[in-house]
């Protein structure tokens, strides 16, 4: 079910990996952020869209992430936006991110492998203002944190934010392709914007205390990997004193020390 969180700002939470999505309603274009995870699952969104505005649209993938990106070919023609990391990430990595998916859900394999995986038709690096008729969005790089091409897209006239993977409601953050060294400064630089709703790209709309909790977090995370090092300490040394699960909190050590012994940069 959508709603709407701010005027004409809608979400949708989708079962599918619990995603959220948003469409964010303008005078001229409708800009839709994420297409999940295949193109079924985009035309299943374009469908639900196309109940709520007739705008032409206009996307913008938050992260290369294939559930919120493999869905973009069902939009095209219209504009795709992204960091220009995002684009060079889904040409690269983009059928080896099919084929696991495929292998770890053998039961819905043929929706991902027959899913044509689309970059990014419009980059940029730092920032782009959007102008949507009568309102502008703001797409904006503000570092590495859940990956190196985390974009948010700000709403200034009703103070939204969405996220994307820089927050995560329901479950904890996943390391996965993380800069945990860096996490903490891109999410204080968000907190400068987050006066207002913050859709995270999974899980329920939270505000500015949910965000400085999740900062503390990765912070500590952070703080822990560089004090253990500094020590002569391990990853194994640094899991008890970590605030998430073990298999969470390996991970995320195992990427912040690959970053402060220069591994990972």
């Amino acid at each position: 079910m959508w709603h709407e969180i701010a005027d004409r700002v809608m979400v949708r939470r989708f079962p599918d990996f619990n995603v959220t999505v948003g469409l964010i309603i303008g005078d001229d274009l409708s800009l839709v952020v994420d297409t999940r995870g295949s193109e079924r699952q985009a035309r299943e969104l374009m469908d639900e869209i196309r109940w709520i505005s007739d705008r032409r649209l206009t996307v913008v993938n938050t992260h290369h992430h294939y559930d919120h990106t493999f869905g973009n070919f069902p939009f095209l023609p219209a504009d795709i936006w992204g960091h220009e990391r995002c684009a060079m990430r889904l040409r690269e990595d983009g059928r080896t991110a099919q084929l696991a998916i495929a292998a770890a859900m053998p039961e819905a394999a043929e929706e991902y492998t027959e899913t044509r995986i689309t970059p990014p038709t419009k980059t940029f690096r730092e920032g782009v203002k959007l102008e949507l008729g009568g309102r502008v969005v703001e797409l904006t790089h503000l570092g590495r944190g859940h990956t190196d091409n985390d974009v948010v897209a700000i709403v200034p006239d009703v103070h939204v934010v969405f996220a994307g993977d820089l927050v995560e409601q329901g479950g904890p953050p996943s390391f996965e392709d993380s800069y945990p060294m860096d996490w903490p400064g891109t999410l204080g630089r968000m907190l400068d914007f987050a006066d207002g709703p913050v859709v995270p790209g999974h899980g329920e709309v939270v505000g500015r205390s949910f965000v400085e909790g999740q900062l503390a977090d990765v912070s500590a995370i952070a703080q822990l990997a560089r004090r253990v090092r500094l020590d002569g300490g391990s990853v194994n040394d640094a899991l008890p004193l970590a605030p998430f699960p073990m298999v969470i909190a390996r991970t995320a050590f195992l990427r912040a020390f690959a970053q402060l012994s220069g591994e990972l940069t």
